[in-house]
């Protein structure tokens, strides 16, 4: 007897944290429920032959109703519901992602002499993503990078890259990002994700913009969700000061740089086979 239901999102994911609310014709709540975490509902109390009206909530979706007809077993068999994030888009289930390396990159570009660019890749790092059950802004987000590991395709110029002239990896040898908030941006597929970020043994305040590209299976039986990042860095916010004016007004390298990342994250805490 009573109330059963399944919630779930467009992808197919549980609402873990949804609320089901029962009324009856003339308005009054006869019963209230919440899905447990597999975004199923199961309330025991018997209901009066009737119509209702069943209205499905949850934090970051839109609400949806509909109306139910109570048999003479006193029982309302709701079915799946489905709801929609609010904006529309759906966002990766709640839990930890960890970034795949094999299938990310994390890259830089800077100027160079005034009139190109250099671009230049970090190719060891590591990352854990955990979304938030109750509120998509509430989650984090933590990496580390391997600074000598950065490759520009020119072992001179890596060489300097990891002198005490920029990253100085022997003193420095790990860049960090630990995140502090998240927000939303235009669209509702973007997010600004705030942070602090420790390069060259100094601790700044980072916004990345983050672009979710969506989630799916992977053929080793797991479920990725990917993600496009970009920022840009002053180079003396860092401490690296170092430059070569080759003429007027115009240095050898860059002041500023573009960070660009291209992330895919494995639902878990442990990834399957590369």
């Amino acid at each position: 007897m009573g109330l059963t239901a399944r919630i779930r999102t467009r992808d197919g994911w549980a609402v873990s944290h949804a609320v089901v609310t029962v009324t009856d014709m003339t308005g009054a709540q006869v019963v209230r429920a919440e899905a447990d975490e597999e975004g199923a509902v199961r309330d025991a109390v018997a209901l009066v032959p009737g119509a209702y009206t069943v209205i499905v909530t949850a934090v970051g979706y839109a609400p949806v109703a509909s109306s139910a007809i109570v048999t003479a077993s006193g029982r309302a068999e709701i079915g799946t519901v489905t709801l929609a994030r609010q904006g529309g888009t759906e966002l990766p289930p709640p839990g930890p992602w960890t970034v795949d390396p094999a299938h990310s990159s994390v890259g830089a570009v800077a100027q160079h002499l005034g009139i190109s660019s250099v671009h230049g890749r970090f190719t060891q790092f590591a990352g854990l993503i955990e979304i938030a059950p109750d509120e998509v802004a509430k989650s984090r987000v933590e990496a580390v990078i391997r600074a000598d590991s950065i490759d520009t395709g020119n072992a001179m110029r890596d060489g300097h890259l990891k002198s005490p002239d920029f990253l100085d990896v022997e003193r420095h040898p790990e860049i960090t990002f630990v995140s502090t908030g998240l927000t939303p941006a235009t669209g509702s597929d973007r997010w600004t994700v705030h942070g602090d970020l420790t390069l060259h043994g100094v601790v700044r305040p980072v916004d990345l913009d983050l672009a979710y590209l969506g989630t799916g299976a992977d053929p080793w039986g797991g479920t990725r969700a990917a993600f496009r990042a970009t920022t840009e860095l002053r180079r003396e916010d860092f401490a690296m000061n170092y430059n070569q004016v080759v003429q007027a007004g115009i240095a050898a390298i860059g002041t500023t740089l573009k960070v660009e990342l291209d992330i895919q994250a494995v639902q878990g805490e442990t990834l399957p086979q590369a």
